[in-house]
C-alpha cells in the first residue's frame, strides 16, 4: 500500500474528481536562489535548495525537510524544472554531520556531510549507476512566499489554497513563473492526493485578473489579485460545478484540519516502549497507553496494513492508530502499536521482510504485553487492519494467548484475487470502460506470472517492458514507473502475498473474532473479503464471531464520497464514531470483565 501497497493498479494514475494524469516532461519553473541565514540553526529541519548538473542538463531541487511527533525525519523533495513537487523522501537519517536518505520512486540515492555552519550540505547524487555532486544550502525561512525576484508579473510565486467539496478539503499548491519567451507558465500540485505538477493552459494576466485552464481535470480557475499581490480570490469551475478559492502567497502548505488527533494532557498514561523479536534479532519500538488505575487491564496489539508503517499507521495526513488507540484506551483498554521493522525507531531490514516477518514482530509485541504487570496477560487481543487482518489471525491460530481479535478491512481472499479485484474497482470509480478494464487485469495477471518465475529485478523490469510494449500499455504504464514496480514485485514480501491465502489460518482461529469491512471499500471488497471471513470461521468451528459492513466507509474507515484512495488526504475525519463504536461496543462484550 504503503496504506496502498496492496492497491496495485497498472491502468491508472489518479486526478481529483476522476480522470488521468501524467507528468509534464517540462514546466521550466525556475529555482529561486536564495542567501544563506547569517546565523543558521544546528538542525537538519528546513528547506534546502541544489541544483544537479547533469551534462548540460541541470536540474533544480528544493528538499524539504520537518520532524514527526516520534522524532524521526520526514522529508519530500521538489523537481523545479520538472514541475514536479512532493516526491517523498524515504530513509531520511543523520548521524552527527553524515546525511542520508533515498527517494524509492527514482531509484536514487543521496549521501552528504552537513558543514560546520549549518549553511550546506555537500553530497553524491547516485541513480543508476551514476554518481553526481550535489550541494545543497540552506533556504531563508519564507524565501518562497515573496514574489521571485525575476518576476515579470505579480502573479509569479507559490500560492496556497484549499478547495471544499463533496465533503472532502482538498489544497492546492500553485506554481506560477515565465519561459524564456516571457509568457507565463503554471503548475498545480493537490497534496492530499499525492498529485505534483498538474500543467496548467492559457495562463495569463490582464491587469489584476489571473487566469489558468487545467485541461486534465477539465477545471478552469479566474480570480483578483488584490492590491498588495498577496492574495488571489476567484472561482474554480469544474465539471459545470463552481466553487470559490482563494489563493495565498507562501510556500507553505496550508495546514492540515484533522480534528480527531489527540491533544495533550490525555487522561491516561502514555510510554514509550522497546520490545525484542529475539528469533529475528530487531528491536521494536512503540507506544503503550494505559488506563488510569492500577490495572490489570485488557489490552490490544494494533497491526498496521502493509507498507513502511510508522506506529500510528500515518497514512495521506491522518494517523489512525493514534485515533484507535486513544480512543480505547480511554475506554479503559490498554493498547500497544509499534513501528514496523526497519521504521521510524525499530531496527531490521523493512525492505526484505514478508507477512510472515511481520507476524512474527506482532507475535513479539504479545509476548511484550504478556510480560507487563499493568497487563492482563489473559485478556490481551490483536487487532489488524488491512495485512494486519492477515497477521492476526496467523498468531491466533498457532498461539492460545490471543484472547479475542478484530480484523479492519481485512483480506479474505488470496493475494492476487485481492489485487485484481482491487484494481477494478478503482478503475470503475475512476471513470474506466469495461474493455479498458479487462485489458488492465489480463495485463495484471501476466505480469503477476512473470513476478513468480523471475527473481531478479533488472531482468524482471525488462520483460515488464515488453509486456508493456506487446500489450500497447505504453501510454499509461510510461517507462520511469517499472523500475518501481519492478522492484517491489521481486520483493520477497510480494511474492509471499501474492499466493497467500488466509483461509486456513482463519479456520483454525478459535477466539473470538469481530470483522468489519467500509461498504465504500475499494481496495478491500467489503461483500467478497467478508463472505469468505465468514466462510472460514464457520467451517472451522469458531463459536463467537461476527461480521459487519458499515455504510458509507472507505478502507480507512472515513465517510467517503466514492471510497477511492485519492479521497483520503482530502477527507478530515480520520476514523467514523461508528466504526470506533462497534470496535468498543465489541471489546466491552469480549474484552473487558
Amino acid at each position: 500500500m504503503k496504506v496502498i501497497r496492496m492497491c496495485f493498479v497498472w491502468a491508472a494514475a489518479f486526478l481529483f474528481f476522476g480522470g488521468s494524469f501524467s507528468f509534464p516532461a517540462k514546466a521550466q519553473t525556475r529555482a529561486n536562489h536564495k542567501p544563506p541565514l547569517s546565523k543558521p540553526p544546528a538542525t537538519l529541519e528546513g528547506n534546502w535548495a541544489g541544483s544537479l548538473e547533469a551534462g548540460d542538463a541541470v536540474l533544480h531541487l528544493v528538499l524539504h525537510v520537518s520532524k514527526a511527533e516520534d522524532g524521526s525525519f520526514k522529508a519530500t523533495i521538489d523537481s523545479l524544472d520538472q514541475g514536479v513537487y512532493g516526491i517523498e523522501v524515504t530513509n531520511l537519517t543523520q548521524h552527527g554531520s553524515e546525511v542520508r536518505f533515498s527517494v524509492s520512486s527514482v531509484d536514487a540515492l543521496y549521501e552528504g556531510k552537513i558543514s560546520a555552519d549549518h549553511s550546506g550540505i555537500q553530497g553524491v547524487w547516485s541513480q543508476g549507476n551514476v554518481g553526481l555532486a550535489l550541494i545543497f544550502h540552506r533556504q531563508v525561512a519564507g524565501a518562497g512566499a515573496r514574489k521571485p525576484d525575476d518576476a515579470i508579473f505579480s502573479s509569479e510565486g507559490v500560492w496556497q489554497g484549499a478547495l471544499e467539496a463533496n465533503g472532502l478539503r482538498l489544497r492546492f499548491q500553485l506554481h506560477v513563473t515565465h519561459d524564456d519567451k516571457k509568457q507565463l507558465v503554471a503548475a498545480l500540485d493537490s497534496p492530499d492526493q499525492g498529485i505534483g505538477g498538474m500543467p496548467a493552459v492559457k495562463v495569463s494576466q490582464k491587469l489584476t485578473v489571473f487566469h489558468f485552464e487545467i485541461p486534465l481535470v477539465d477545471g478552469v480557475y479566474e480570480g483578483t489579485i488584490n492590491p498588495t499581490k498577496s492574495v488571489i480570490s476567484g472561482i474554480w469551475t469544474q465539471g459545470g460545478i463552481t466553487r470559490n478559492l482563494k489563493f495565498e502567497r507562501s510556500d507553505q502548505l496550508l495546514e492540515l484540519v484533522r480534528p480527531q488527533n489527540p491533544v495533550r494532557p490525555y487522561p491516561y498514561r502514555e510510554e514509550q516502549v522497546t520490545f525484542a523479536n529475539p528469533k529475528a534479532q530487531v528491536s521494536l519500538a512503540g507506544t503503550l497507553t494505559l488506563p488510569p488505575g492500577p490495572g490489570p487491564f485488557p489490552a490490544a496489539v494494533l497491526i498496521a496494513g502493509s507498507g513502511p508503517q510508522d506506529r500510528d499507521e500515518a497514512v495521506a495526513g491522518h494517523r489512525p492508530f493514534f485515533v484507535l488507540a486513544d480512543y480505547l484506551t480511554r475506554k479503559g483498554i490498554a493498547v500497544l502499536r509499534y513501528d514496523k521493522r526497519g521504521i521510524g525507531k525499530s531496527t531490521g531490514n523493512f525492505d526484505q521482510a514478508t507477512t510472515e516477518d511481520f507476524a512474527s514482530d506482532a507475535a513479539a509485541a504479545l509476548a511484550y504485553l504478556k510480560s507487563q504487570k499493568e497487563i492482563d496477560s489473559k485478556r490481551i487481543g490483536l487487532i489488524g487492519h488491512s495485512e494486519g487482518g492477515i497477521i492476526a489471525p496467523l498468531i491466533a491460530s498457532r498461539s492460545s494467548d490471543v484472547a479475542w481479535m478484530v480484523l479492519l478491512a481485512a483480506p479474505g481472499l488470496k493475494g492476487e484475487d485481492v489485487m485484481l479485484l482491487q484494481s477494478e474497482l478503482i478503475l470503475k470509480t475512476a471513470g474506466f470502460d469495461d474493455d479498458r478494464i479487462a485489458k488492465a487485469r489480463d495485463f495484471s495477471r501476466q505480469s503477476y506470472a512473470l513476478a513468480r518465475k523471475e527473481t531478479d529485478p533488472a531482468a524482471l523490469e525488462a520483460k515488464l517492458t515488453d509486456l508493456v510494449d506487446s500489450t500497447g500499455m505504453s501510454t499509461t504504464l510510461p517507462p520511469t514507473t517499472l523500475k518501481p514496480q519492478a522492484r517491489m514485485m521481486s520483493s520477497p514480501w510480494f511474492r509471499f502475498f501474492l499466493d497467500y491465502d488466509p483461509v486456513p489460518a482463519l479456520k483454525k482461529t478459535e477466539c473470538p473474532v469481530l470483522a468489519l469491512n467500509g461498504g465504500e471499500d475499494l481496495q478491500m471488497a467489503p461483500k467478497e473479503n467478508l463472505a469468505q471471513i465468514q466462510k472460514a470461521l464457520q467451517e472451522g468451528g469458531n463459536q463467537d464471531f461476527q461480521t459487519k459492513e458499515l455504510p458509507g466507509l472507505n478502507h480507512l474507515f472515513q465517510h467517503a464520497p466514492t471510497g477511492s484512495p485519492t479521497e483520503y488526504g482530502g477527507i478530515e475525519e480520520t476514523m467514523a464514531p461508528e466504526a470506533l463504536s462497534a470496535i468498543s461496543d465489541w471489546l466491552a462484550k469480549h474484552a473487558t470483565p
